[in-house]
């Protein structure tokens, strides 16, 4: 790996806690949104660099930098955005939430008839063998998660986290659409893209909470429906007998002798033999004569040992990975917003790669792009143009050659005198955000100088055409930067620059 490269990799985000992670990702979100808050501007963002720059201690991490940025930011944003800061002063998490499902399970548990109406017990269909054959299903399901993770297949949380992240939304730990036009107004989008943010990153961190709730209620249900089996036997004569129109008395008594096995080892109690299972048969309509205490232990012993035991010790292990990844929110390396955030902190230089297509800039052109460029990225901004590729060469052109480990920003450079079209522009502009390093944002310039010598620069054609690249933009996941690079406005396009930051060319898959 390059120098650089490694540099960048080793002081990337990586971690920050839950309180600090979530503040760090509200501002992101409102200083990515689209439209733009009125309630944070670029001067907001500029001061709160300026301030943890100043107050960071020198050779600190980049979450602590990113930390103290976000926590100088909420003094100005916190007051202008009470929708924002009343989500932020929500715990997401509350431990008696565990109290709660586990009271829930005994309850549920305790209401349930576990033996089966009429105080006979058939020992082939109580509906304890289902809540057995449930949590034998859950059992492989996890294992079949635990074996995906090892053999590099991660499936995803899927519908665990799904539940959760509905649980957070109707706790309105996360905005949702509905409150958002109501409460946030202008700031909605932020505050959205904040949603979507943190659900994304907290996506473990919520899968983890939500098992620990799943597997304590489970527990607590068998609990239940042990106490239930006693509770009733403690009142009612229950009898226990079987029958069955498919099965023999050889292999009934072969399927309930090896799921009590391992009661019957731990409690002393023998189980009969087939002749002895064969003679608990009854016919239809008779009565069960064979005393069910024997079988109700036996019941009570193997749902603790299949189902009490392992989900309270699944739950444990749940809660403490939850508050393992509570500290250890992980921010993507990737994000080409952290990786500028984490550049400033390190005062490195900006390497900025120019690929034109189709259309090659002159020397004037590119004096106007540094110019452009400066009061973003900075005075001391390295520029570099590379070859033009050619209209239709957009497969064969060593895009990753041409952008180094170092580069930070790639500009996908086109002329508004073409027309846009997905299968070559914007099959470019994708290579380019796919070679790009990690970390580096690909934005969309369109140079407005051949165009304007040749309509003017207050044609209506100039704005038809403005519109095609915006959608054409906007298909991928971006905004265009207009400039005349003849003679750019520096103001308006570093604006606008600004905002094609915030949202790069989405790094997919070219297709």
């Amino acid at each position: 790996m390059p120098e650089a490269a490694a540099r960048a990799a080793s002081a990337a985000p990586a971690h920050l806690d839950e309180d600090r992670a979530r503040l760090v990702t509200l501002l992101q979100a409102f200083e990515t949104a689209a439209p733009a808050s009125p309630n944070w501007s670029d001067d907001d963002s500029a001061w709160a660099t300026r301030l943890a720059l100043n107050d960071t201690p020198a050779g600190a991490s980049a979450n602590d930098y990113l930390a103290h940025r976000a926590a100088h930011a909420w003094q100005r944003l916190g007051p202008r955005e009470p929708a924002a800061a009343a989500w932020l002063a929500r715990r997401l998490w509350r431990a008696r939430w565990v109290g709660i499902a586990v009271v829930l399970g005994l309850l549920l548990g305790l209401l349930a008839d576990s033996i089966g109406s009429g105080q006979r017990i058939n020992l082939l269909a109580p509906p304890l063998w289902a809540v057995l054959a449930w949590n034998a299903i859950v059992y492989a399901a996890l294992l079949g998660h635990a074996l995906a993770r090892l053999m590099r297949r991660p499936s995803g949380p899927g519908a665990v986290t799904r539940l959760a992240q509905r649980a957070l939304l109707l706790g309105r730990a996360l905005p949702g659409a509905g409150t958002l036009r109501a409460k946030a107004g202008a700031s909605a989008a932020a505050l959205q893209s904040f949603a979507a943010l943190w659900a994304q990153r907290s996506a473990a961190l919520s899968a983890a909470r939500a098992t620990t709730l799943l597997h304590a209620a489970a527990a607590a249900l068998a609990l239940g429906l042990i106490a239930g089996l006693y509770l009733r036997g403690l009142v009612l004569d229950y009898r226990a007998g079987w029958e069955s129109t498919f099965l023999g008395a050889g292999a009934a008594h072969a399927i309930v002798a090896t799921l009590l096995a391992p009661a019957s080892m731990l409690s002393g109690i023998v189980l009969p033999d087939a002749a002895g299972f064969e003679a608990l048969r009854v016919a239809h309509g008779a009565p069960a004569t064979a005393p069910a205490a024997p079988w109700i232990h036996l019941f009570a012993l193997t749902l603790a040992l299949a189902v009490v035991l392992p989900r309270s010790a699944l739950a444990l292990a749940a809660a403490l990975r939850a508050h393992w990844l509570a500290r250890r929110i992980k921010l993507p390396a990737d994000d080409a917003y952290l990786q500028r955030l984490a550049r400033a902190q390190r005062r490195d230089v900006a390497h900025a790669v120019a690929l034109p297509y189709a259309s090659t800039p002159d020397a004037q052109a590119a004096l106007g792009l540094r110019a452009l460029l400066a009061p973003v990225l900075g005075d001391s901004l390295q520029l570099r143009i590379a070859p033009t590729v050619a209209h239709g060469s957009e497969d064969e052109a060593p895009l990753a050659g041409l952008l180094g480990a170092d580069t930070t920003l790639a500009l996908a450079c086109f002329d508004l005198t073409a027309t846009p079209e997905r299968e070559n522009q914007g099959r470019f502009a994708r290579r380019v955000a796919q070679a790009a390093p990690a970390g580096a944002a690909t934005v969309v310039l369109v140079d407005e100088a051949a165009f304007a010598r040749r309509f003017g620069a207050a044609s209506a054609r100039r704005s038809q055409r403005r519109e095609a690249w915006h959608a054409f933009a906007q298909a991928l996941g971006t905004t265009p930067v207009f400039a005349d690079l003849g003679a750019p406005e520096i103001d308006a396009a570093g604006r606008a620059l600004q905002q094609a930051l915030r949202q790069p060319v989405a790094r997919k898959d070219a297709s």
